[in-house]
């Protein structure tokens, strides 16, 4: 499926066009743009391939660089093939849109083109700067997409929903060492952070701590165990759901 057929003519407008290709086939997809260098392959007849998909094409971008008119001889020339796809393209009644390459590409003038071409000096014409590429990309496709309703930007792909035994996380702002897994074997439900102070281990099952100031580690068994090293300032509390308050707790 073709709907926007980029003309040009190389060593004049190649490297525009393959700007406008790149922002079109991005927007609304790779095959809705053609581009002859990019979407003829090799062992395919040109001629036939240039017609067939300028034929099924919605819309003509012809770009127009600085030395377009500098090739008046191919412009005269019926088998120069800038001149054809344009002729082809009045023919079968598609929109043409002039695309002047740069911030000093003047608009065309009737005099300065043969009869079968004065018609592109009465069409509206879009500037496309390299200087300013991206608005004016954008710019581009916006217009391109109101001229042809067809085109849509793509739909976002949407994540793939979870699926039992999958494992997602988010995380913002880590330092340090962060490990995910996806099977367990033996008790879940545990929460291990890890910092320059050392270990702090939340949940059921035993504690394994190493410690900085001993060669060993140390082993703690039992649930709710809180292990607590090194110097502390301020009071510490813990509370355990099961156990009931005493006088002078506070909230």
């Amino acid at each position: 499926m073709v709907d926007i057929f980029i003309n040009y003519r190389t060593g004049d407008g190649n490297e525009i066009a393959a700007l406008i290709d790149n922002e079109l086939s991005n927007r609304f997809g790779t095959e809705r743009a053609f581009r002859a260098s990019k979407s003829i392959l090799p062992s395919i007849p040109y001629p036939d391939a240039l017609l067939t998909n300028l034929r099924r094409s919605a819309l003509l971008l012809a770009v127009i660089g600085a030395d377009w008119l500098n090739f008046q001889n191919k412009l005269n020339d019926p088998e120069d093939w800038v001149r054809k796809e344009i002729l082809e393209a009045f023919a079968c009644g598609l929109p043409v849109i002039p695309v002047l390459a740069g911030r000093t590409t003047e608009r065309l003038k009737k005099s300065e083109l043969p009869d079968e071409l004065a018609r592109l000096a009465d069409l509206q014409s879009v500037r496309l700067d390299t200087q300013n590429a991206e608005a004016d990309l954008k710019r581009l496709g916006d217009l391109v997409a109101e001229l042809v309703p067809e085109l849509h930007d793509p739909e976002p792909a949407e994540a793939p929903a979870a699926g039992p035994g999958s494992v997602s996380n988010a995380a913002r702002d880590i330092g340090g060492a962060a490990v995910q897994s996806r099977d367990f074997t033996g008790d879940v439900g545990r929460t291990v952070f890890k910092g320059t102070a050392g270990a702090v281990h939340s949940g059921n099952g035993d504690i394994y701590q190493n410690s900085r100031h001993d060669s060993g580690s140390r082993h703690y068994s039992g649930d709710g165990m809180t292990n607590i090293e090194g110097d502390h300032h301020g009071d510490i509390r813990h509370q355990f759901g099961g156990a009931g308050r005493r006088e002078g707790d506070e909230r």
